[in-house]
């Protein structure tokens, strides 16, 4: 337990910090996952449609921090790769 009432406070906001965390790499993981599986499908549409998703999930999750910007763009090239396999 925080002795003070500063390190209550750090420790209230962490926890939300990391929640919020979560809910953004949860639903990174989730517009990944559609895209792979519409790219299984051979749905090239629904596949350029889900990758600009991921894409730009990608993007706002680097720029707020929740995820380093190397790994962004890592994952962007990736799928992109893939993307252009299908094509």
């Amino acid at each position: 337990m925080p002795n003070t009432k500063s390190a209550e406070r750090r420790m209230r906001n962490s926890a939300q910090k990391h929640d919020q965390n979560q809910r953004v790499k949860s639903r990174l993981k989730t517009l990944e996952k559609r895209f792979l599986e519409n790219l299984k499908a051979g749905k090239k549409e629904d596949a350029t449609r889900a990758y600009s998703e991921a894409t730009s999930g990608f993007d706002k999750a680097a720029k707020t921090g929740v995820i380093h910007s190397a790994t962004a763009n890592r994952k962007k090239s990736r799928l992109g790769v893939r993307l252009a396999a299908l094509k």
